[in-house]
């Protein structure tokens, strides 16, 4: 009797879970065919020796959809990559410093079209070089045409000189040399003060140093070290425990190693001496810009903390509207001098972040949803934010030159064939 019993629940049983609703699919979540197209190109790109290791987590409406490793943190101690690897994440830094900044614009310390100079006199005498004098070869120099604002801090318009290169410009920045790791921020910036700017204030684009600016600002403002001001009103609150500048000796076997790749495609680890100095090390400098470990989960809690509209898990870092401010484009259409920037897509800049302005262009650009916004790392590292699809995505490889092939395939993995991209719901 009782085997007659069983026998019929099991084709009841079968006929309830068969007619019970199946979840919708998202990008990635219950899409079984996006998993296995992520888990192929990452696969692939250790493979073909692309890579030497990657991993990537990926959120949707808050639930971890994916995760997934490939391939080495250090190749030759056989040590593989996971999920508590420790990447550096150079300019993924940045998005970090904005988030610490902000808490600040909430609490009314400042505005951002206020010039720099009110708060930090360092910078109120500012010339900007035009040139080298045929005769003397000296700089010629012109006076601004109006201060640097903080706006211009947080969108890489301010025109601090970037390259040491530069003819003329170049030698006063070998000179003064602002970033050396021994400077305190406060030095730093004492010291970008005496050095002419490469452009007059909101007429470029140029990447450099003004995030490193954004990280004294906070300390000029706060009064608090800039290290220990983003620790308690960012990293702590939203458990980023493993998001440091310093790594101690207990955990620094978990650290990937990072390497080059050379035209003829042959990966070289460079040495941890070299690749791992600053944060081997302790430092006086604690730069916006760069500087920051993390791991993929680490990172995906302040994704997590930016697609909620600034808050995580009960604690609040920064305003929705303040969030929305931030992956708002701040880059006027007039400036057309963007240094690499439209590598990046059909973007303009944020707060601290590429935002994506229209879709992809062709077959060849980045993936990407109108109203993203995004940054990535030296080594190679990216995280976006989609708030239309409700998804964060971090990938973590460590890979010199900067590696844009990458990130391609991998938004093409996320989103799936080109033409059919999803327009967002």
């Amino acid at each position: 009797m009782k085997a007659t019993k069983y026998l019929f629940a099991i084709p009841l049983l079968c006929f309830i879970a068969c007619s019970a609703p199946k979840e919708e699919a998202g990008v990635v979540a219950n899409n079984e065919i996006a998993k296995a197209r992520l888990d192929s190109t990452l696969n692939g790109l250790v493979e073909t020796g692309m890579l030497a290791g990657a991993s990537a987590l990926i959120f949707e409406k808050g639930e971890e959809v994916y995760f997934n490793a490939y391939g080495y943190a250090d190749r030759e101690a056989k040590a593989p990559m996971d999920r508590n690897t420790i990447a550096i994440i150079y300019s993924m830094t940045k998005p970090v410093t904005g988030a610490a900044l902000m808490t600040l614009y909430d609490k009314g310390a400042f505005q951002l079209d206020e010039p720099l100079s009110k708060y930090a006199p360092e910078f109120a005498d500012m010339q900007v070089f035009a040139g080298i004098d045929s005769v003397s070869g000296e700089m010629i120099l012109e006076p601004l045409e109006r201060p640097i604002t903080i706006r211009d801090i947080t969108r890489h318009t301010a025109g601090f000189a970037n390259n040491p290169n530069m003819p003329g410009l170049g030698d006063v920045l070998r000179a003064v040399d602002p970033a050396n790791r021994e400077n305190t921020l406060v030095q730093m910036a004492e010291k970008m003060g005496t050095i002419p700017l490469m452009f007059q204030p909101g007429t470029q684009w140029a990447y450099g140093p003004s995030v490193d600016v954004q990280a004294f600002l906070v300390e000029r403002l706060s009064g608090v070290p800039y290290g220990e001001y983003v620790k308690k009103n960012v990293l702590d609150p939203l458990g980023m425990n493993e998001t440091r500048y310093f790594v101690p000796e207990s955990d620094r076997e978990r650290i990937s190693a990072i390497y080059r790749k050379s035209e003829d495609g042959t990966l070289t680890q460079l040495p941890d001496s070299s690749a791992h100095s600053f944060n081997i090390n302790q430092w006086a400098l604690t730069p916006g810009g760069y500087g920051l470990t993390s791991t993929v989960g680490d990172y995906m809690r302040l994704a997590q903390m930016y697609v909620n509209e600034g808050t995580l898990d009960g604690a609040t870092i920064l305003k929705p509207e303040t969030v929305k401010l931030m992956a708002t484009n701040h880059l006027d259409e007039n400036i057309k001098e963007r240094m690499w920037l439209p590598s990046k897509g059909q973007v303009g800049f944020g707060i601290d972040f590429a935002v994506r302005l229209r879709p992809p262009a062709s077959a060849d650009e980045n993936h990407g949803i109108v109203g993203e916004f995004f940054w990535d790392g030296a080594a190679s590292t990216l995280f976006w934010v989609d708030p239309v699809n409700d998804l964060t995505a971090v990938l973590f490889v460590q890979i010199m030159p900067f590696a844009g092939q990458v990130h391609k395939k991998f938004r093409d993995a996320v989103y799936g064939p080109y033409a059919s991209a999803p327009a967002g719901k």
